[in-house]
């Protein structure tokens, strides 16, 4: 059974930094695409960023371009997002999915972890 657990969200003032984490378990994900999606209160739910996990390849959408990163470790099943610079408008649930080869949609997601950014 594929888990997803994300952790790292927390309180930070504007300018700040954190560092989500997924921890991924339940199977190998061989060329996976994993992707961080967030929710803010009202609004729909947005892709952040994803990896695939076997070729490395990275998208980032335009608001977060430049300010976060999206990387993985194969050895721990982790992937991870590096947040900086961190604005109001970023807080939200962020979550962790993950698509499995050749697939339209997102199959596995995490739970959540909140992020919220003071100004």
């Amino acid at each position: 059974q594929v888990q997803l657990v994300e952790s790292g969200g927390g309180l930070v003032q504007a300018g700040g930094s954190l560092r989500l984490s997924c921890a991924a378990s339940g199977r190998t994900f061989n060329y996976y695409t994993m992707g961080w999606f967030r929710q803010a209160p009202g609004k729909d739910r947005e892709l952040v960023a994803r990896i695939n996990w076997s070729t490395g390849s990275t998208y980032y959408a335009d608001s977060v371009k430049g300010r976060f990163t999206i990387s993985r470790d194969n050895a721990k099943n982790t992937v991870y997002l590096q947040l900086n610079s961190l604005k109001p408008e970023d807080t939200a649930v962020y979550y962790c999915a993950a698509k499995t080869p050749g697939a339209n949609s997102y199959t596995y997601w995490g739970p959540g972890t909140r992020v919220t950014v003071s100004s």
